[in-house]
Parts: structure tokens; sequence; C-alpha cells
């Protein structure tokens, strides 16, 4: 072999070695690898996934909600996924807490709707806008905007204290129908079930930005994210009748998971 050669092949063999050493102590975990980031999932049917399909339990879990999607996702592994359809803020304490722990990394939640009734409110008002029914589900939900903005800080204090160095994402609720602004006259009714959905989001982000600042917490807001995509439009991202009526089907869930992968960022 020439001298040539010789050089050659003992740079070649010093590379070798020093990037043999690297893949042992300093490259990231392998697909093969336990994921790094431990994530637990909480919340109701918008959070188990109601709508995206074939139910896995009694939960109304679906592979297609969104905590499904984001243990898809690099990094991230669903240790466990508490999300129970109808589920109110109520049992998230009682039930859903308990999943958490200090290992836990990130948790989602979603959670207020059913404290309020909006499902009851859109099912009356969708079934006959002018009932009496209907005002009295929309009055009634509204009332209890004060009441939920206590006990969602009492449910977002317990995650922390459940999970301390996890980062928590919570997220809203999109607008089940497309309207005009300002509302037509037909579109009364819609507004007012959208009008009670922003109102219900509204209570949610403040209370979020009204925790304290230990607390590593943030809102994710999924309102643009299904613009365009309402009940009765083109291309919806929420189913319009049956037993998921009012929750997102495959296409909103992904919008959730978008947004949600958006915030971690």
């Amino acid at each position: 072999m020439t001298t040539r050669g010789r050089l050659v092949s003992r740079l070649l063999a010093l590379l070798i070695a020093v990037v043999g050493s690297v893949g042992l102590s300093a490259l990231p975990a392998t697909a093969g690898d336990t994921p790094t980031v431990p994530y637990v999932a909480l919340g109701d049917s918008y959070a188990a996934g109601q709508g995206g399909g074939e139910y896995l339990n009694d939960c109304k879990q679906t592979l297609a909600g969104y905590p499904e999607l984001l243990d898809s996702r690099k990094h991230i592994y669903l240790r466990a996924n508490a999300s129970c359809s109808g589920a109110t803020t109520s049992d998230v304490i009682d039930t859903q807490v308990s999943a958490l722990n200090e290992r836990t990394r990130l948790v989602t939640l979603t959670v207020g709707a059913n404290d309020l009734g909006v499902a009851d409110v859109a099912a009356k008002c969708t079934a006959d806008p002018t009932s009496t029914n209907c005002q009295l589900a929309i009055a009634n939900a509204q009332s209890q905007l004060v009441l939920l903005a206590g006990s969602l800080s009492n449910v977002y204090t317990a995650v922390a204290a459940a999970a301390p160095r996890a980062r928590i994402l919570v997220t809203g609720y999109p607008y089940l129908f497309e309207t005009h602004t300002p509302c037509l006259p037909t579109e009364a009714i819609l507004c007012q079930i959208n009008n009670a959905t922003a109102a219900l989001n509204q209570t949610i982000a403040g209370t979020v930005a009204a925790m304290p600042k230990r607390v590593n917490i943030t809102y994710v807001d999924v309102t643009r994210a299904f613009a365009g995509h309402g009940i009765f439009s083109p291309d919806p991202f929420i189913n319009a009748t049956g037993d998921d009526a009012y929750h997102p089907n495959v296409k909103g869930y992904e919008a959730y998971a978008a947004k949600i992968s958006t915030a971690l960022h």
C-alpha cells in the first residue's frame, strides 16, 4: 500500500471511531427507543374523539381522537388517555387527574362544555329555534359561566399539582355553524349558539391566563382551524346528525391535533 493509501486508511479508521462514539453517546433517541415525552390526555368527548369512528370503549374514545393522533408524533408517547364522553370539570378532578404523576411531561385538556350543557343547547335550538326550551337552554348556559371559571381554575390547579413538571395545553371549542358578519336574520339562532361557544372559549382562555406564572399552561384556540368547515358547510369538520352530532369528525380531530402540535413548537 502506498504512503497516501495508508494515510487515507488511517483517516477513515479515525472517522469511523469518532462516528461510532457519537452514535453511542450523543445521538437522539431512535424510533425504537422509549419516546421522550410522556403524555396524558384528559377531558370530555372532544378529547375522547367521539364522532371520529368506531368506539374503543364506553368513554367513546376513537382512534381519530387528537390524543391518538398526537401519539403518532415523534417523541410523544400517550401514556394514558383518561378522557371520557360526558365528562365535566368535577369528573376530571374526581376520576381523571389520578392518571397524572411527576413523570408526566405533557397534558392536554378539553373540558367545560358539559358544565354548561352546550350540546343540549345545540340540540334543542336546532330542533326548534323558536321554542321556549331553546331560549331557556341558552340563558341557563350563560348563567353558568361565572361558576365555570372557578371550576376550571380548580381543574388546572389540580392538574398542575399532580403533574408539576408537565406542560399543560388547554383547548377551546369550535363554532358549530358558519354565519355571516353581521348575522343575517335567518341565522339568528345559529349566531346565538356560536356566541355561547365564544363565551365559553373566552372563559376558558381567561381562566388559563389568570393562572399563576409557575403553572406551565397554554390556551389553544381551534376556531380558525374550523373556519369554513362548520355544520352544513360544503366540507364540514363537525357531524350534523346521529348520536355524534355536534362533535368533530375525522377531519375535525386532525385540525385539533394540528393546532396542538403547533402550540408545542
